[in-house]
């Protein structure tokens, strides 16, 4: 009886995964992103290796980082990271806003500090240059995340998009996207979800093109990254 109720109820989420809406993009999307992932994974993977030894040998903690993000229809996945806070983060930053009450009003209206206490000497470097978001190429690969896309988010943060959030919904998050290339943390979050909502409604092949080649450059110039 068991056996029988376990394959019924496998049945049963294989079939309501069926009549979910496709992601935006389709089997074309994600064909590219297949393919560039893998391209990422054999260009990058000596890079993969150094920064790995550095994050490790900076305070000996883990080299990755998981963090619950919202994906595709509302599923929750393991959005991966190199580690670049300290590993006792959340103690850390319920002491630095009873130390600085306005760093949490901040925090509360963005969900980033400029001045965060619990990123490391490494990380600084890592989050500067994007390089801690490398790992999430292997999220591209088994189909949480897309090479373009809104940036992943929190339960919390998603709650911030109001009625936007339905065009979040529909797409696979992205390694990179439309607010990365334009201001990134320099742009309010009401403008993030405005971007959101401009390239769900305007996506095409030749539009992830033109992000990605646009990426480039605001990588290297480290522009509204922290």
């Amino acid at each position: 009886m068991k056996l029988a109720s376990s394959t019924a109820n496998r049945e049963e989420k294989r079939r309501l995964g069926s009549d979910e809406p496709p992601a935006i993009g389709g089997a074309w999307k994600r064909v590219f992103d297949v393919f560039g992932a893998l391209a990422a994974l054999v260009v990058f993977s000596p890079l993969f290796l150094m920064l790995g030894m550095l994050v490790k040998l900076s305070d000996g903690g883990s080299v990755f980082y998981r963090h619950g993000r919202i994906g595709r229809n509302g599923r929750v996945f393991d959005c991966l990271k190199f580690r670049t806070m300290v590993p006792n983060g959340e103690e850390v930053l319920a002491a630095h806003f009873v130390r600085c009450p306005e760093a949490r009003d901040e925090w509360l209206a963005t969900r980033k500090l400029k001045d965060d206490p619990r990123v490391t000497r490494v990380g600084i470097v890592l989050r500067k240059l994007s390089l801690d978001e490398l790992p999430q190429i292997y999220n591209i690969l088994i189909g949480d995340m897309s090479i373009v896309g809104p940036r992943p988010v929190v339960k919390k943060e998603l709650e911030l998009y109001g009625k936007a959030a339905s065009y979040y919904l529909k797409s696979r998050p992205g390694l990179t996207g439309l607010w990365q290339i334009s201001g990134r943390n320099d742009v309010s979050y009401a403008q993030r979800v405005a971007y959101d909502m401009h390239y769900v409604e305007n996506w095409s092949i030749v539009f992830d093109m033109k992000i990605i080649l646009r990426t480039v450059p605001v990588v290297v110039a480290a522009r509204g990254s922290y």
